[in-house]
Parts: structure tokens; C-alpha cells; sequence
């Protein structure tokens, strides 16, 4: 299974990525990745990036795992309109979209995120893509576990703990659509 991750810090820190391989293999799913993150870029960013579009076109890929920027989330209509756009050229490829939901702050906490979520599931409900609901998790996790820190020193980012989770939330998604 080919999956593509296009995000940012969100995407690439502790090489969440690489957890969610790892994840994979435990299943018994043979997974090659690809990353195109850069630190605080959305998806209007990735949208006017070359390689972005040529990755999705031609990359062969089973799977393309999309998270806009977080810490703030900007403009939702510029997050609407360039996810749009990149979910169409996931499609057209053949591919599965998969929005990575991402979590707030830790300063903002848990009553910020039911509008950071919506925006995802607005945009799932749009277009009939998946989500891997990522921030919801972080949340239940934390309140199941208040003990264990999701966040690293900056208050944003995920902890290794944190990347897991976020690895995990999204392998299931990945696991469950494959045959």
C-alpha cells in the first residue's frame, strides 16, 4: 500500500509517519510512504506547489492523507476551497482523501476544538471523503488519561505519546477502507 502524507509540522513531527507505517506492518499491511510537509503551510500552500500535484497525479498511491494548518487554522473558506481542490486531484487519481482532523492548542484546550473539527467534517460531508478524526481522539484520550501529556514543550505539537495517537487514529481509518 502507497500512502501520501502532504501537511506540515503536525504531519512530520516525532516522524508520525513512520509510526503510522510501522502500525500498518503490524497489521500485515506492507506500506510505502511519501511526505511532502512543510512547517506551518496549508493546503492552499500545497495547492500552488508543483510537486504536490505531480505526487498525487503520479505517484501511484492507495491512499493521500491531508492536514491543513493548525495553530491557527486561517481563512476556512481558503481551507475550503484549496481542500476541495486537492481532494479532486486525489480522486481523479484513483486514490482514497483522507482529511487528518488535527487537535487545538493546549492553551486554547478542548472547548476550541468543536470548531476546528467542524471544518474537517464539513468538508468530509461536502465531498464524501474519509476522515481519520484525530482531534476528537486527542480529547477523549486526554480525558480518559489526564495523566499522560499529549502535547510537547510547546503546547502545540504532539508528544511522541500524542504523534501515536494521531498515527493510530489515522491507520485505522487507512486499514478499514483496504480489501
Amino acid at each position: 500500500m502507497r500512502v501520501l502524507f502532504i501537511g506540515n509540522s503536525h504531519t512530520y513531527y516525532n516522524d508520525m509517519p513512520h509510526m503510522f507505517a510501522n502500525i500498518c506492518h503490524e497489521h500485515h499491511a506492507d506500506t510505502e510512504i511519501t511526505m511532502l510537509a512543510h512547517a506551518g503551510m496549508g493546503w492552499d500552500f500545497h495547492v500552488n506547489e508543483p510537486e504536490v500535484r505531480f505526487n498525487i497525479a503520479y505517484g501511484g498511491y492507495d491512499a493521500v492523507i491531508l492536514q491543513h494548518v493548525a495553530h491557527p487554522m486561517g481563512d476556512l473558506s481558503v481551507m475550503a476551497q484549496s481542500g476541495r481542490q486537492l481532494i479532486r486531484w486525489v480522486q481523479e487519481s484513483g486514490a482514497r482523501p483522507i482529511l487528518y482532523m488535527t487537535w487545538t492548542t493546549k492553551a486554547d484546550g478542548e472547548s476550541a476544538q468543536a470548531q476546528m473539527s467542524d471544518a474537517y467534517r464539513k468538508l468530509q460531508e461536502e465531498t464524501g471523503c474519509e476522515l481519520a478524526p484525530v482531534g476528537d481522539r486527542w480529547w477523549a484520550y486526554h480525558r480518559e488519561h489526564p495523566e499522560i501529556e499529549l502535547y510537547a514543550k510547546d503546547g502545540q505539537h504532539a508528544s511522541e505519546t500524542g504523534s501515536r495517537l494521531a498515527a493510530a487514529t489515522i491507520a485505522e481509518v487507512v486499514l478499514n477502507g483496504v480489501k
